[in-house]
Protein backbone atom coordinates (compact mmCIF):
# COMPACT_ATOMS: atom_id res chain seq x y z
CA UNK A 1 0.00 0.00 0.00
CA UNK A 2 1.45 3.29 -0.78
CA UNK A 3 -0.29 6.81 -0.45
CA UNK A 4 -2.62 7.91 2.60
CA UNK A 5 -3.82 5.05 4.01
CA UNK A 6 -7.01 4.69 5.12
CA UNK A 7 -9.12 2.23 6.64
CA UNK A 8 -11.10 1.36 3.26
CA UNK A 9 -7.64 0.22 1.93
CA UNK A 10 -6.61 -1.65 5.02
CA UNK A 11 -6.38 -5.35 4.05
CA UNK A 12 -8.46 -8.45 6.33
CA UNK A 13 -6.33 -9.67 8.65
CA UNK A 14 -4.32 -6.61 8.84
CA UNK A 15 -3.96 -4.60 12.09
CA UNK A 16 -3.42 -0.65 12.67
CA UNK A 17 -4.08 2.44 14.68
CA UNK A 18 -6.29 5.32 13.62
CA UNK A 19 -4.03 8.53 13.60
CA UNK A 20 -6.81 11.15 12.24
CA UNK A 21 -10.89 11.01 11.23
CA UNK A 22 -11.67 13.67 8.96
CA UNK A 23 -14.01 16.29 10.57
CA UNK A 24 -16.21 16.43 7.09
CA UNK A 25 -16.89 12.78 8.07
CA UNK A 26 -20.93 11.95 8.81
CA UNK A 27 -21.42 10.67 12.16
CA UNK A 28 -18.58 11.57 13.64
CA UNK A 29 -19.67 11.93 17.11
CA UNK A 30 -21.90 8.51 16.45
CA UNK A 31 -18.63 6.76 15.92
CA UNK A 32 -16.71 8.36 18.44
CA UNK A 33 -18.76 6.96 20.97
CA UNK A 34 -18.63 3.18 19.31
CA UNK A 35 -14.52 3.83 19.71
CA UNK A 36 -13.31 4.93 16.71
CA UNK A 37 -10.81 7.29 18.11
CA UNK A 38 -7.04 8.47 17.55
CA UNK A 39 -4.99 5.85 18.61
CA UNK A 40 -7.29 3.20 18.85
CA UNK A 41 -6.10 -0.23 17.45
CA UNK A 42 -8.10 -1.36 14.75
CA UNK A 43 -8.45 -5.10 12.49
CA UNK A 44 -10.76 -5.63 9.41
CA UNK A 45 -11.94 -8.85 9.78
CA UNK A 46 -14.04 -9.06 7.03
CA UNK A 47 -15.65 -7.69 3.67
CA UNK A 48 -18.77 -8.18 2.43
CA UNK A 49 -18.54 -9.75 -1.43
CA UNK A 50 -18.81 -6.65 -3.07
CA UNK A 51 -15.89 -4.96 -0.86
CA UNK A 52 -19.01 -3.12 1.08
CA UNK A 53 -19.40 -2.62 4.17
CA UNK A 54 -15.88 -3.54 5.74
CA UNK A 55 -16.31 -5.31 9.73
CA UNK A 56 -13.57 -4.02 11.46
CA UNK A 57 -12.57 -5.21 15.38
CA UNK A 58 -11.82 -2.52 17.50
CA UNK A 59 -12.54 -2.44 21.24
CA UNK A 60 -13.25 -6.32 21.81
CA UNK A 61 -16.47 -6.11 19.54
CA UNK A 62 -17.08 -5.73 15.98
CA UNK A 63 -18.37 -2.63 13.72
CA UNK A 64 -19.44 -2.34 10.37
CA UNK A 65 -18.73 0.52 8.15
CA UNK A 66 -19.64 1.96 4.64
CA UNK A 67 -16.42 1.79 2.25
CA UNK A 68 -17.07 5.59 1.84
CA UNK A 69 -16.94 6.45 5.73
CA UNK A 70 -14.00 4.18 6.23
CA UNK A 71 -11.88 6.30 3.63
CA UNK A 72 -12.24 9.35 5.74
CA UNK A 73 -10.63 7.20 8.70
CA UNK A 74 -6.44 7.47 8.48
CA UNK A 75 -4.34 4.66 9.57
CA UNK A 76 -1.15 4.02 10.14
CA UNK A 77 -0.18 0.37 9.90
CA UNK A 78 0.91 -2.18 13.32
CA UNK A 79 3.79 -4.98 13.18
Amino acid sequence: MTGLLTLANLEIGKKAVITKISPKMNYRTRYAGMGLLRNSAVEVTRVAPLGDPIILRIRGYELSLRKEEASNIEISLQN
